[in-house]
């Protein structure tokens, strides 16, 4: 609350309604990414999704170069990364974020100092995005968007591509 100038009540109020998940639990502790890269490649290597993701480069190839060349990540890296995080948006979770955060910052004492951070961040981020922190859905882990940012992540990378003054990375297709 001092750190952010966020009201301590509203903090309160957003926390009360959080409520714990214990598939978050059984989920962070089985994650598909503690595979190995043999086991865990055709998860996403797909035929299917090398081919969604040439068609996503090809229609949105003008903006991914304006990307490229403002930020010298390569376009084919963000494709690649769009693909993999959510199938080129077509699945950005369906976790509560809030529920999330809270099940992980509390009940995950192996990572509860970074969870913690990130649900303490997550606080600005609704604020400063307008985002509604009751109805933002993400992973079990608490990424968010198109390219699944953690809130801390979200807040220190995101871009204002439409120009419209918010970093909307769940359905700005330039803020992407």
């Amino acid at each position: 609350s001092r750190e952010h100038g966020i009201d301590a009540a509203a903090i309160e109020a957003m926390l009360g309604a959080a409520k714990y998940q214990q598939s978050i639990i059984d989920a962070i502790t089985r994650p598909a990414e503690a595979k190995p890269w043999k086991a865990y490649r055709p998860i996403f290597m797909t035929p299917q999704r090398i081919a969604d993701g040439r068609a996503f480069l090809a229609q949105h190839r003008a903006a991914l170069e304006k990307v490229e060349a403002d930020t010298g990540v390569p376009k084919e890296i963000v494709v690649a990364i769009l693909g993999v995080e959510t199938s080129y948006g077509r699945i950005t979770g369906s976790y509560r974020v809030l529920d999330a955060l809270y099940t992980l910052a509390f009940h995950y004492p192996k990572r509860a100092p970074f969870f913690r951070s990130e649900l303490m961040h997550v606080f600005p981020l609704a604020r400063d995005e307008a985002l509604d922190l009751s109805a933002i859905k993400g992973s079990y882990a608490g990424a968010m968007g198109w390219g699944q940012f953690m809130p801390s992540s979200y807040r220190a990378y995101a871009r204002d591509g439409d120009g419209d003054g918010r970093r909307d990375l769940f359905g700005s297709l330039p803020d992407v």
